[in-house]
């Protein structure tokens, strides 16, 4: 296995990891029901966030908290969706890649969950 270097690599894992997402049996009512994600609209907006973030890119505009606390509105997003989020994540980056990059992806997709979940307990 190869380590995340490329945005077609971001591409792959998050499409693998999103298709998990969609029928999770603890976290997929929330995109597919409460949200009512339209995937091929906001799969974009997720890569470009993740691009970003891993290598820098510029590009991703949006409110990213904002969004999860609107959902939060609608359906309270517990410590287990977290769990579920973040495990999902980490099983797919595992699956599909190894090396620094891999694990900095997984070291910030847990920084943003504690940091999404802080904000939305806070503004409970």
């Amino acid at each position: 296995m190869r380590d995340i270097e490329t945005e077609q690599d971001i591409k792959l894992f998050l499409d693998a990891f999103y298709e998990k997402v969609k029928v999770d049996d603890t976290i997929a009512y929330l995109f597919n029901e409460v949200a009512n994600l339209d995937w091929e609209a906001h799969m974009p907006k997720i890569y470009a966030f993740w691009e970003g973030v891993l290598l820098g890119k510029p590009g991703f505009a949006g409110d990213v908290m904002g969004a999860h606390i609107r959902l939060n509105q609608l359906a309270p997003l517990t410590t287990a969706h977290f769990d579920r989020w973040i495990a999902l994540f980490t099983e797919t980056v595992h699956q599909m890649h190894q090396g620094p990059k891999a694990e900095e992806a997984i070291n910030r997709a847990n920084m943003i969950r504690r940091t999404m979940e802080y904000n939305i307990n806070r503004k409970l």
